[in-house]
This record gives C-alpha cells, sequence and structure tokens, in this order.
C-alpha cells in the first residue's frame, strides 16, 4: 500500500534518495537545496542508509566526488540550485561525455546578478546543452517521483540526469504526498550493476581522456546518439512506474487539449496556475488548454508538436532569458519543431516570472485573450513579449 504523508519538495527528494539508498553523495549546502543533504545526512547517520557522504569545499568538489564514484562504479547523487550549477559548469561536460550516470537534484533558482535568492528556470535552462538528461516537476509528489524514474533512466541511458523543481515554490512547500514502500522501491530500481568501472581489473580503462581531434567529434556524436535514444528509455520506465503506483507520465501532459482552440506551453510549478485559469476559462465556455513539459531532454520534438498542433494559436512560457533577441530557450526550440508542419500554429513567447516574479491565474487570463485576438485576426504580431513585468522606459 502506497504511505500517505505530508512534506515539501526537498524532503520528497531526500526520502527517494533514502529509498534508492546510494553509494555516494557528494555535497554542498545552498540555498534553496541545501535541505536535501541536510535531510539526507541525517538518515545516514541514523543508520537507515549506508551511502558514503562526503561533504566538500564546493559545487566544484561536489560534482568532482560524483565524478570519480559514478567513474568507479558506485551510485552517485547530488543537490545543488542556481550560482552552485554554474560553479560546477566544467563537471557537467565531463561527467556526460564521460556517459557516467550520475542523478542530481536541481532546485531552481535565479542565477546573479543582481543577487537574487528565488525561482526561475536560468540555472537549468543555461546548462540545457551540457549533455545532461532535463525532467521538471510541477508538484511535490511528481519531483519525488521523477527521482526515482531518474535513476534507472540515467543509468540505463549512461547519460547524467537533473531533476529540477522550482526553488521555495515546491522545494519548501509543503503538500500531501503518496510514498512507495521502501522494499517496492529498491526491487523497482534494481541492484546497480555497470559493465565497466574503473575498479574492474579485469578490464583496465579511461575515464575523460584528452579526445584528439580525430576522435572528439565521434564521441560527441555518440553522446547525441545517446540522447535520442533516452527517449523510449523514458517512455519505458514511465510505464513500468505506472505499474507500480498507478501513476502516469509521459514526456509532457496535455491538459483539456481535446477541443482546445488556443493553448499554452509551460514547465514547472506555474503550470497549476495556469490550469486554475484554464479551468475558469473553461466554466466560461472558452475552450482552452495547456501543456505541461515534463521533459526538457532530450526534447520531445515530434510528439510536442503534434499536440501543439491541435490549435490555431500557443503561448509558450519562458522562466528563463535566453538574450538572443529571439526569446526563450523553450520557445525557440518548441517552435523549431513546427517549422516542417503545414498546419502549425501561431506561436507566441511569454517571459515570465524572472526572480521570483509572481504570475497569477489574471496573468494567464491575459495571456489566454492575446490569444484569441491572434486567433481571430490570423495574425500573431510581435511573437517575443514580456508577461507582468513594469515598462523598463520608465523606471
Amino acid at each position: 500500500m502506497a504511505i500517505r504523508d505530508r512534506m515539501s519538495g526537498n524532503e520528497a527528494v531526500a526520502m527517494a534518495m533514502k529509498q534508492i539508498n546510494p553509494d555516494v553523495m557528494g555535497a554542498f549546502p545552498i540555498t534553496p537545496s541545501t535541505e536535501i543533504p541536510q535531510y539526507f545526512s541525517e538518515y545516514i547517520a541514523n543508520g537507515l542508509v549506508d551511502t558514503e557522504f562526503i561533504a566538500v569545499e564546493s559545487e566544484h568538489s561536489a560534482m568532482s566526488t560524483c565524478i570519480g564514484a559514478s567513474a568507479a562504479g558506485a551510485r552517485a547523487v547530488t543537490a545543488t540550485s542556481s550560482a552552485g550549477l554554474a560553479l560546477m559548469w566544467e563537471l557537467l561536460y565531463v561527467a556526460a561525455s564521460s556517459r557516467l550516470p550520475i542523478t542530481m537534484a536541481v532546485v531552481n533558482r535565479a542565477l546573479t546578478g543582481p543577487i537574487n535568492i528565488n525561482n526561475d528556470h536560468s540555472d537549468s535552462m543555461g546548462a540545457r546543452d551540457s549533455g545532461w538528461l532535463q525532467m521538471y516537476a510541477e508538484t511535490n509528489q511528481e519531483v519525488y517521483d521523477n527521482f526515482i524514474q531518474g535513476i534507472l533512466i540515467s543509468e540505463a541511458c549512461r547519460l547524467p540526469i537533473m531533476i529540477c523543481q522550482d526553488g521555495f515554490i515546491t522545494s519548501h512547500g509543503v503538500s500531501n504526498i503518496e510514498l512507495i514502500e521502501d522494499e517496492r522501491v529498491r526491487e523497482f530500481i534494481g541492484e546497480y550493476n555497470p559493465e565497466n568501472y574503473l575498479l574492474k581489473h579485469e578490464n583496465p580503462l579511461a575515464v575523460g581522456p584528452y579526445g584528439i581531434s580525430p576522435y572528439y567529434m565521434e564521441i560527441k556524436r555518440q553522446q547525441a546518439q545517446a540522447m535520442k535514444d533516452a527517449m523510449p528509455v523514458i517512455r519505458d520506465v514511465a510505464e513500468k512506474f505506472e505499474d507500480l503506483t498507478g501513476r502516469s507520465y509521459g514526456f509532457f501532459e496535455e491538459y483539456m487539449m481535446d477541443d482546445a482552440e488556443v493553448a499554452l506551453v509551460i514547465i514547472g510549478s506555474s503550470a497549476g496556475t495556469g490550469k486554475e485559469a484554464v479551468d475558469r476559462l473553461r466554466a466560461e465556455g472558452k475552450k482552452v488548454g495547456l501543456i505541461k513539459l515534463r521533459v526538457f531532454r532530450p526534447f520531445p520534438r515530434i510528439p510536442l508538436a503534434e499536440a501543439m498542433c491541435k490549435v490555431k494559436a500557443v503561448a509558450i512560457m519562458d522562466k528563463a532569458e535566453s538574450f538572443s533577441n529571439s526569446g526563450g530557450p523553450l520557445f525557440n526550440e518548441a517552435r523549431n519543431s513546427l517549422y516542417d508542419l503545414e498546419n502549425k500554429p501561431y506561436a507566441v513567447n511569454y517571459i515570465y516570472g524572472l526572480g521570483g516574479r509572481d504570475v497569477t491565474v489574471e496573468d494567464f487570463y491575459d495571456i489566454y485573450q492575446d490569444l484569441f485576438v491572434i486567433y481571430d485576426n490570423d495574425d500573431p504580431g510581435d511573437v517575443y513579449r514580456y508577461i507582468g513585468v513594469r515598462d523598463s522606459r520608465f523606471i
């Protein structure tokens, strides 16, 4: 039977780690992810797990610890946020190119500057091209479920994975949650038995060698193929997880999309606010829908494009700014996925929520109203927009 409890998203991740019982955790504290190693270290101190906890002097060293442990054949986990993730930047590429299945909880927080400790997605979106798998959660339940699935996905693909949740919103907010029994989690993930590792004396190997030009490009091509091959793995693990729990997950969730005329595409906890706006507008007779993206790496280009093509106008929401003069990271990838399709919707981008700026049901009302104007006029207008910001020309 499922265990019903109430806990924060950070507690939920620490609980998932406890049930997985990894071999090594390297960690350094940074708000708002600090509670994850804090809670988990209590499990270690109380003898509830066998994990070797390595307290390091920086996030760079935390990832170095995980790289060494994973290369040696151990299950390795860590957690970080914001500038902590940025300090790992060099090592993110090392972990991915070495094909090491490290599972990292990322509690999304704005990157400096100016200094800000609140939520947006600039940290993990900045690392989107580092070769890591990325999954995002709307709720505390989802981040717990994603972390357990992430271990299996990462190990099957031999790629590191970021399990992302919104800082303070889910990480510190307490909600009802259904936990899986410890023994069922252990059975689900199984024992980690890598084929090759540094301590396997029968098969000596090098990890992270110098990639001279005759070999470097082939290594990158193999990484790219591994990311493509992760698509069916993610789907298969989700099916097994549904058999275990009854909870269904895909690359994204479609909400009220069957007969929708306009829709949003969004990542993370703000999807809950968007769904509330959908419910209210549906009660007013408006045919609106929402697509919540769960998997950002690998990007589910074809299925997402097919889902967006159900409507005539779509607003793609970015909680990170690319400074590209062409919109945010989600917008550019989602809109690109529509390029070859004949009956594609009009697509516009909204940058929102930077540095923890509130996004409200009323904000979503305004966006849906904009979409209906596009729907009626067959004209998207300016496709690169902001919502919930004061006009900077008058500050």
